[in-house]
């Protein structure tokens, strides 16, 4: 199959994969005391609608946990499978990553609203992982529930 197959466009395609998503990671997720930022509240928001998010900040060398979980400091440390890494990184920051997103193995990749990096998009997409771009992940799930 085409790579291109696995850049997610669609949003029948993009709530396909929702939908067989368990584990987040979020990359770049901000603390508590940071609640008012989409880095924080979305990952939040994830985390009551029922799924597992592993925090993966890249800031705050002295937090051990987020949302009462564990914090990793790189996708690859993560045990076991990450189905989904929901990145908050501006896209002069995306590309430092790559080699930990590739490491990691994860099904697919999810850029948030405003973000898009195209060259870190056809890597991914060439490794077998899915990747959707600019779209935020609370909004696309929020609209699962919902007909249309």
């Amino acid at each position: 199959m085409h790579h291109h197959a696995n850049l997610l466009e669609r949003t029948d395609d993009i709530q396909e994969l929702i939908a067989g998503v368990r584990r987040i990671a979020v990359l770049g997720i901000k603390t508590e005391q940071q609640s008012s930022q989409p880095s924080f509240y979305v990952p939040l928001y994830l985390q009551r609608a029922g799924f597992d998010v592993i925090p993966v900040p890249v800031y705050y060398p002295e937090t051990t946990e987020i949302l009462g979980q564990p914090v990793y400091r790189r996708l690859a440390d993560i045990p076991g499978t990450v189905d989904l890494v929901d990145v908050f990184r501006r896209p002069e920051d995306i590309e430092a990553h790559l080699d930990d997103m590739l490491a990691a193995k994860p099904g697919a990749v999810w850029l948030q609203s405003g973000i898009r990096h195209q060259a870190v998009a056809e890597a991914l997409a060439r490794a077998g992982i899915k990747v959707v771009q600019d779209r935020c992940l609370m909004v696309e799930h929020r609209a699962l529930g919902s007909p249309g």
